[in-house]
């Protein structure tokens, strides 16, 4: 395959995937503010932080208020992480290579594009419409998935969207995760832990994974049985134990893998060797970090061993 329609595949496969986490990860943020107890605390430019993207969007934004930062991270093309951006780009690298995907996928994509293209300023007017547009990218993507792994024979092509949806997921998840470490609890110890409480099972519903958690975990939802779970269950598709295992699926398959799969391994090694049960923000965030770190080292080494010729071309 060549290089360069690889890449294209791959970074369709993370747009996409960045989209919908990006849509959770404002729905989600969302539903925290509102149950938030009295004596709790949380504000919008924390998740500004939380996404690494707070350096940007200073260059571009005179103060962090909610309808600067959803404007930013909905439909900023600044911001090459905002939706619209991101399916944008899902959209052009789609284009290009059309004939290696079922045809009703450029179909797919090119409406999610349209419809967040016509509905994102509606999604800066209210948190209600809000939430019904970013429902809206969730469903439509999650459709184009559908599509994609119900018809798409697994070959090379295949490998790559899994490589840059599985990176992409297990990143977001963790930074979905984070957004606890940033809320500052009630100091009265019994609002403290019923906001805990509701805290993670936020967590859970961002990630449509409360039922499953409910049947293999347990109903009492607990911060480090439920960041355990978020991190480590192998069977839980957004996990990013699940996750590293797809990526190394997928590695397994292509050629000269051993540069990228050996940094996969250390990712493992390093999530096993987690303290799991110490979940204080500062040691929560940290530990977060050094997983995101990872994963960006995987992308470096995945770019490096498969897209180099092609980007190496376009430089000459």
């Amino acid at each position: 395959m060549l290089s360069r329609v690889a890449e294209n595949l791959y970074w369709m496969a993370r747009y996409l995937e960045r989209a919908e986490n990006t849509a959770r990860f404002i729905n989600s943020t969302t539903q925290v503010l509102l149950d938030l107890p009295r004596g709790a605390s949380f504000g919008w430019d924390v998740l500004l932080k939380v996404a690494g993207l707070d350096a940007l969007y200073d260059k571009h934004y005179a103060s962090a208020n909610e309808a600067d930062i959803m404007r930013f991270l909905i439909l900023d093309e600044r911001n090459p992480g905002s939706i619209l951006a991101s399916i944008h780009g899902a959209r052009e690298n789609t284009r290009t290579f059309r004939e290696v995907l079922p045809m009703e996928i450029w179909e797919r994509i090119n409406a999610l594009y349209l419809y967040i293209r016509d509905n994102a300023a509606r999604a800066t007017h209210g948190r209600s419409q809000r939430y019904e547009v970013l429902n809206g990218v969730i469903e439509r993507r999650q459709s184009v998935i559908g599509l994609l792994m119900g018809s798409m024979s697994q070959d090379l092509a295949y490998q790559f969207l899994k490589l840059g949806r599985s990176l992409e997921r297990a990143d977001m998840s963790t930074r979905i995760v984070d957004v606890n470490s940033a809320v500052r609890l009630p100091e009265d110890a019994a609002a403290a832990d019923t906001a805990r409480e509701r805290l993670w099972m936020n967590t859970l519903n961002a990630l449509s994974a409360y039922q499953m958690y409910r049947q293999h975990v347990g109903v009492h939802v607990e911060g480090p049985a439920v960041f355990r779970y978020l991190l480590l269950d192998p069977h839980f598709p957004r996990s990013v134990a699940h996750c590293l295992g797809e990526i190394e699926g997928c590695l397994s398959v292509l050629v000269n893998y051993q540069m990228p799969l050996n940094i996969a391994r250390h990712a493992w090694r390093r999530l096993e060797g987690m303290n799991l049960d110490d979940l204080s923000p500062a040691s929560l965030h940290e530990q977060l970090d050094l997983i995101q770190a990872d994963l960006g080292e995987l992308h470096n080494a995945i770019s490096r061993q498969y897209f180099s010729l092609h980007q190496q071309t376009q430089q000459q």
